[in-house]
This record gives structure tokens, sequence and C-alpha cells, in this order.
């Protein structure tokens, strides 16, 4: 496990790929092959990333390495009747088509266990709404750049309200112009300067939920 987690960290994707085929063939659950080897990877990509110790390139290389990890053990995982900590689906706001912020809180919240549905860019509320109910999602993420398009974030928190489904979910925000200030004024949930924390506060979150 050691040894998947010190190349998921390098990068090293088909290392990663093998070692995870090897750790499969010699009867290693599925399940601990995720959790003390990819994730437990990740996670130490996170905490260096958050503390500025390693910088984007890094982050997206060891993202893809566990991305062929992840590969391999599907099949094993749905056998095994593994279920994601949670569900979260992403996004940047209506009017908006950064996705640079987006992608690395997708790659850390899979890091942390979650099943992430990646709606793309200029994502409207109600999309964010109907896949939040249709596949069950704890978490709502919206990403946003600019200051004209901020705004769209309350939007879905009212939507969610609408849709009757708001205690049901937490919602993360952020983004260059976003600020804790402007999360509670608009009634979201979580808010983090960073993706790495951010993926920390989703999991927090769902144990409130879950509590």
């Amino acid at each position: 496990m050691e040894e998947i987690s010190g190349m998921l960290q390098k990068g090293r994707a088909k290392q990663v790929k093998e070692l995870v085929e090897q750790a499969i063939a010699e009867g290693i659950p599925a399940e601990d092959i995720l959790n003390k080897g990819l994730l437990a990877g990740m996670d130490v990509i996170g905490e260096k990333f958050s503390k500025n110790e390693i910088y984007v390139p890094e982050v997206l290389v060891a993202a893809r390495a566990m991305n062929w990890g992840s590969e391999v053990l599907k099949p094993y995982l749905a056998d095994s009747g593994f279920k994601a900590k949670g569900t979260a689906c992403i996004g940047t706001v209506k009017g908006d088509l950064h996705d640079i912020g987006k992608n690395l809180v997708k790659m850390m919240l899979e890091g942390k266990g979650f099943e992430v549905i990646d709606l793309g860019t200029d994502v409207p509320a109600e999309t964010f709404i109907s896949t939040a109910i249709e596949r069950n999602c704890s978490v709502i993420a919206c990403s946003a750049l600019l200051t004209t398009t901020m705004g769209a974030m309350k939007d879905v928190v009212e939507a969610a309200k609408s849709a009757g489904i708001r205690d049901k979910v937490k919602i993360l925000v952020g983004g260059a112009p976003v600020s804790r200030e402007y999360c509670e004024a608009i009634g979201a949930d979580i808010y983090t300067s960073d993706a790495a924390s951010a993926a920390n506060e989703a999991v927090k979150a769902i144990m409130s939920l879950a509590g």
C-alpha cells in the first residue's frame, strides 16, 4: 500500500496501475487498496498542496495516477458492495466558463472518496438541483471566477430551497471573488480559499448530515 501511495504522489500512473493489479492478484481487498493506497496518497498530495509545498502540475499528475489505479479497482469495488463516502455534483455557475479551480476541487473530492458528477461550466441553478435530486447528492459545489457571475450561487441556494432539498444537501462555494462573508450572506454552507480544504470541509459536512 505504501508503494502505491508513494508512486501516486510521484505521479507515476503506469506503476500505480501495475501495483494495483498486483495487489488484486495477491488477494488484497479492493477497498483496502483504495483507502490505504490511492486515497492515502491523495491525502498527502492535498496536504502538501494546501501548504504550497507542491503546485497545480503535481496535483494533476497525481490525480491522473489515481484515476489509472481507480479504473482497475472499479469492478472489484462494485463486487464488494463498496459505497462511496458521498456523492457530490460540481460545476462552474451560469455565465462563467472558468474550470481550473473546479477541476482541482473535483480531484480533491475524489481523493477523499467521493463520487463526483462534473457538470462542467456555465451550469444553470436548475441543473445543479435536478442532478442533486436524481443522483442523491449530499454536496453541491459551485465555482465562480467573475464578480459578475457569483450572484448565480445565490440562485442555486434559492433553487435548493424551492425544490425542498435544502436540508438534505450542503452547498459549497468557491472561486477568486467569493469570500466567507458572501457564503454566509447567500445562505450557503461551506467556503474555503483552496481546493484541499474544500474537500476536507465537505467530508465534515456530510458527517454532520448523517449525524
